[in-house]
Parts: structure tokens; C-alpha cells; sequence
């Protein structure tokens, strides 16, 4: 591959030709849109057709000068580490994933893997801000102040967190033991009513066979967030993803949003693959050997015809800082799923257990 770089200007910033004001692309639509003087603009698609998969081996083969890359306007946050786009007409913000003030001025030029493929936002910000707050509204004994967070603007940001993708061939070897069921009669002896009598019960029994096979599988779309700045155990749960709407990446999607660079390299990505992979190849595994139980002594699995795809995935982060620890919220900005931490208020939970205490006593008094 020939070195191929790509330059966002000004973090994917495109000039309205009515006012000269930014245009910022708009969720749900193909249109780039001025928030000053209305004006629309086309983003025009490529034609139709599969997104590119790459050659896993071939790529990690590669010098990084010759892969194909974008350049973004970037910031480096000392809260947390991520390393994401920034506009540098604005000269303050906070990171979007802990809240931390961010240095505008030392925004430098980061290079990454060029993303083959996006989901634009289908979600608005008040649309996002909606599914949010409702999801708020059902946690018991949260903090007042998270209540106001849901209203702050400044706290609710539209991210395209990176993602890799990868298609695996697998053929794993075997050994083990299947477990079959018997049943056997056993007699014993048991105290009734002052009576010694005898009596007869059915014993579970497992008869073990020694087994050894092979199970094949290919995964298609295996999903890795490529980001440590969120909890993964968030973002997993943010899934499913509909990624037959991906699109060919065009950088004026970006447009109005923060795009982080990922932090977890390919390779670190596959290893996360694997063990998403291994899960499943282990239900497989059992499935073949059959019956009623089943043990893997040894299991060797292949990975052939491997690829990747490095995507980007939007989502609305809130980060809320409360009594000086962070608490993150996501908001999956195709569905409106919901995941995160919470904060518990401890004055809440204290007046619940003294209000709980006082009924109990009047429940006592009147039933004295």
C-alpha cells in the first residue's frame, strides 16, 4: 500500500457558504447544517456496496508510514489519558469521559488508521438528553445534583468512539469426557414418629466416556471497543449495534462531534477478539461432546482468514464528577440504550432507612 494520509481540517470544521459560521453535520440526516443561517449542505455517499475487510497478517506486516491514515486535531486529557478531537476555534472545554478541563492550546496533529466505516448519529442531543434523563429518573437515592448534570449541556457530548471489527475462521481440537445420567435404588433407614423405617430412594449417577473431536466455526463482526476511557462493561451493553447501516467513512460526519483515537492497538484488539471468541467456541465445544454433562481436559484452537475493519460508533457521553470521584453515562446515539455508573446519596438513603424505621413503629404502636 502506498503511503496514504488523509487531513481533516480544523477536526472535520466545514465553512457555510451563506455565513462563513461552521457547518455541523446533523444526526439522522445526510446533511451538513449551519445553526446561524440554516443553510444545508449534501454529504455526498459513495456508491453502495461492502465495506472493505483488511487483511489482518498483511496489515501488522506493514510499516506504520505505509498504512493508510487520517490526521485529526487533537488533545491529549491529563485526567484520563484519552486522546481526542477538539475544535481550535474553541479555547476551553472539558474532556468528555471525566470531566476534566482540557488544555485547547496544547492541541497537536495525531495520526491514526484511517476508519473504513462509520454509523452517523441518528440521535440529536435533546433526543439523547430525553433517554437519559428518563433513565435518571429511575435510580433510586441518586444524588440532586445528578439531576441538574442531565440539564448541562457542557456535560453531554457527541463522541465517535473507535471500534475494531474482526472475521475469524476457527478450527479447534478436543478432548474431554461426556457425562451420561443413571439412576440407582437406594435403601435407607429413617426416623418416623418415634419408628425406625426403611425406605428406598433414586440416586443420581454420572458414568464418564472419554471423547475427542473438532468443532469449526467463522465469526463475522466480532466487536472490540478500541477505547479505556469508558467502562467496557458499559459499552458492551450498549449492543447491538445495527452495523449493516455502516457507511463509507466520510470526514463531514465528524463534523460538530469529538472523535477520540483508539488506545487499544490491533493487535491488543485481536487478543480481546479471542476471548469473546473463546467463549463461544467453548458452548460449541460442550454442544458437541453431548450429554448430560460435559469436561474439557484440552482444547487447541486455529485462527485463519482474519480480518479487521477499524469503525466508528457514535454515542453521548455525560461525565459527572461527585465527591471527587467520576461517574460516566452513555447513551447508544442509534437505539437511545443507556448504560453507566451511578452515584448514591447518602442523606437519601439515610432519611429512606429513618422514614422505613418510623413506619415499622407505628405499624407496632398501632398493632399494640
Amino acid at each position: 500500500m502506498d503511503i496514504t494520509e488523509t487531513k481533516i481540517p480544523d477536526t472535520a470544521s466545514f465553512p457555510c457558504k451563506g455565513c462563513g459560521a461552521s457547518l455541523k453535520y446533523k444526526p439522522g440526516t445526510t446533511q451538513l447544517v449551519c445553526e446561524y443561517c440554516g443553510t444545508t449542505n449534501d454529504i455526498a455517499q459513495e456508491a453502495s456496496g461492502p465495506i472493505e475487510e483488511l487483511d489482518y497478517e498483511k496489515h501488522l506486516s506493514q510499516q506504520p508510514d505505509a498504512q493508510e491514515q487520517i490526521t485529526i486535531t487533537a488533545v491529549k486529557c491529563e485526567g484520563c489519558g484519552a486522546i481526542s478531537s477538539v475544535d481550535p476555534k474553541i479555547t476551553a472545554t472539558l474532556c468528555p469521559y471525566c470531566a476534566t478541563p482540557l488544555v485547547v492550546v496544547n492541541a497537536s496533529k495525531e495520526s491514526m488508521i484511517k476508519p473504513k466505516s462509520l454509523l452517523p448519529f441518528g440521535l440529536d442531543l435533546p433526543a439523547a438528553q430525553r433517554e437519559f434523563k428518563k433513565w435518571i429518573d429511575k435510580l433510586w437515592f441518586a444524588p440532586s445534583d445528578l439531576q441538574k448534570a442531565v440539564l448541562q449541556t457542557d456535560h453531554f457530548k457527541g463522541v465517535y468512539l473507535p471500534f475494531w471489527t474482526f472475521d475469524s475462521q476457527t478450527d479447534t481440537d478436543y478432548s474431554g469426557q461426556q457425562g451420561i445420567y443413571y439412576y440407582t435404588t437406594e435403601h435407607y433407614t429413617a426416623n418416623e414418629n418415634g419408628k425406625s423405617v426403611s425406605k428406598t430412594r433414586q440416586v443420581r449417577n454420572t458414568r464418564w466416556n472419554f471423547v475427542s473431536g473438532s468443532v469449526n466455526h467463522f465469526f463475522d463482526d466480532v466487536l472490540v471497543c478500541a477505547s479505556n476511557s469508558v467502562p467496557r462493561n458499559y459499552v458492551t451493553k450498549l449492543e447491538p449495534w445495527d452495523l449493516q447501516n455502516l457507511v463509507a467513512f466520510n470526514e463531514k460526519f465528524l463534523s460538530g462531534f469529538v472523535c477520540e483515537k483508539y488506545q487499544v492497538t490491533l493487535p491488543q484488539g485481536f487478543d480481546l477478539a479471542r476471548e469473546v471468541m473463546a467463549g463461544r467456541i467453548e458452548q460449541l465445544v460442550r454442544s458437541n461432546i453431548g450429554g448430560d454433562e460435559q469436561r474439557i481436559t484440552s482444547s487447541q484452537t486455529r485462527h485463519t482468514r482474519i480480518t479487521f475493519k477499524h469503525v466508528l460508533l457514535p454515542v453521548y457521553i455525560s461525565a459527572f464528577r461527585f465527591k471527587g470521584k467520576v461517574f460516566r453515562f452513555l447513551v447508544n446515539a442509534r437505539t437511545g440504550e443507556v448504560q453507566g455508573e451511578r452515584p448514591w446519596s447518602a442523606a437519601k438513603i439515610a432519611l429512606a432507612i429513618i422514614f422505613g424505621l418510623v413506619i415499622i413503629w407505628i405499624i407496632y404502636s398501632l398493632s399494640n
